[in-house]
């Protein structure tokens, strides 16, 4: 009896498998798009956040400076108040006040310049993290271009495999393609594995002597008792 001839059922599993592949790829490729989006909002978040830092100081700068200019004003009011009294106690409150007030001005002056000292350090900050996470984005940008482009190769590559499962199927056995067909329902790929060591090729379960000894001797189609792929002695 001649050994049984599997070529162009594992040349169809060949062509399927690439098909697959593809199919795998492109499913994977929105999500990776995506990630690689995320990584581009996560860049333009610290550089808003760097930003909003720096504003943060400058308002609290601008408010300083609304404080000193009142406070000014109420010291200039108490000097001008000094001229028209005449109590010598008047005098002194008012003396009091203004040292007050001048001594909450020179607070205020302090922390202004606290602030002037932090905003230039977060304009530094911001300046660096700026040019490095816009460097980031463009590569990010750039690895989203490559990605849509690949996917519109592998789509390409896909009708081709499609069309290579195609022109192979006819070729094989009606009796393989429709153990083939059965099998290739079931989640994992390949359909055809070899048998090494009395064992599954796929699975990796032992299998019965007498399925490896029909794979050896390719009398017909041996099937794993276990996951049902078909296994076949490579010579």
């Amino acid at each position: 009896m001649a050994a049984l001839d599997l070529s162009k059922l594992l040349a169809l599993q060949e062509s399927d498998s690439k098909r697959l592949a593809l199919e795998h790829q492109l499913q994977a490729a929105p999500r990776e798009i995506a990630a690689v989006e995320a990584r581009i909002a996560a860049e333009k978040a610290a550089i808003e956040a760097a930003k909003a830092e720096w504003h943060a100081l400058e308002s609290k700068k601008k408010l300083l400076e609304v404080e000193i200019k009142s406070a000014e004003g109420k010291a200039g009011k108490y000097r001008t108040q000094q001229l028209e009294v005449r109590k010598n106690d008047e005098y002194k409150a008012l003396t009091h006040e203004i040292e007050t007030t001048e001594a909450t001005i020179s607070g205020f002056e302090e922390e202004e310049l606290k602030v002037m000292y932090s905003i230039d350090e977060a304009k530094k900050r911001f300046a660096a993290a700026e040019a490095e996470l816009r460097q980031n984005i463009a590569g990010h940008e750039g690895k989203i271009r490559t990605l849509r482009e690949r996917g519109t190769q592998l789509q390409a590559e896909l009708k081709e495999a499609q069309a290579a499962v195609a022109a192979a199927r006819p070729a094989v056995p009606a009796p393989q393609l429709k153990i083939y067909d059965r099998i290739a329902l079931k989640p994992g790929h390949p359909v055809c594995v070899t048998v090494n060591g009395g064992r599954c090729g796929g699975c990796h379960l032992k299998v019965p002597t007498h399925i490896e000894v029909m794979a050896r001797t390719g009398s017909e189609i041996a099937t794993c008792d276990q996951c049902g792929r078909v296994v076949y002695w490579a010579s």
